[in-house]
């Protein structure tokens, strides 16, 4: 499949999402750590499944990283550098490939986040995953959610990750800020939308934000 090149932020909003905002007290580490060890039943809000469209699939793991601030929880994200093949200047968890040392996903998403952007796994605690998330660029990918302690220092693969930033959980556990777009599929192929999640000047967007929508659902469930 010929790669699309759409710029989204260009992208009219077709809508808000709009659930209400979490309330602080699921926004708490105890709380929050309770939840992802025992969860409720819950129905993840996955993309279209491509996986028919794949002859294999590559697997892959990210760190979705809570990181403990004394003004509440914060996720940190990644942007990617401009020239890779994939993602090219995305907005993005830490993480990456498989390979065949890795005995888990989890190991991935630790191994991974240590190479991106130099952050030890003494400085995580692990507390669930969230459903696998399958992409556009043909990977299975498992989000990895870990508690992040500080203080901690950070150094970004500079051929890798162009940026390194924190946006607050309660920005992204609301669904007043989680747009939805579409874009038109070539050759006729149909439509597809997506969500968006803009914080500043960064664009969240895409499996990003698919993964924090899952977030957002089993935490409220």
């Amino acid at each position: 499949m010929a790669k699309l090149h759409i710029d989204p932020k260009r992208l009219p909003v077709d809508a808000i999402a709009g659930e209400p905002a979490l309330p602080a007290e699921r926004l708490d580490v105890t709380w929050l750590r309770e939840r992802l060890a025992h969860p409720p039943s819950w129905a993840p809000e996955l993309p279209e499944d491509m996986r028919q469209r794949f002859p294999t699939l590559r697997r892959a793991a990210v760190l979705v990283p809570l990181v403990r601030r004394p003004d509440g929880l914060t996720v940190l994200l990644t942007q990617r550098t401009e020239h890779l093949s994939n993602h090219a200047g995305q907005v993005s968890f830490p993480g990456g490939r498989a390979e065949e040392d890795d005995s888990s996903p989890i190991e991935t998403a630790l191994r991974e986040t240590e190479e991106e952007i130099g952050l030890t796994r003494r400085h995580v605690e692990i507390v669930g995953v969230l459903p696998d998330h399958v992409t556009a660029s043909a990977y299975i990918v498992t989000p990895v959610v870990g508690l992040v302690t500080p203080p901690f220092d950070l150094t970004a693969e500079s051929n890798e990750v162009a940026d390194i930033f924190e946006v607050p959980l309660r920005f992204l556990m609301d669904g007043m800020n989680h747009q939805i777009m579409s874009f038109d599929l070539p050759d006729g192929a149909g439509r597809r939308s997506f969500y968006a999640m803009p914080y500043e000047r960064f664009f969240i967007w895409g499996a990003t934000a698919g993964m924090l929508r899952n977030l957002f659902h089993l935490l409220r469930a």
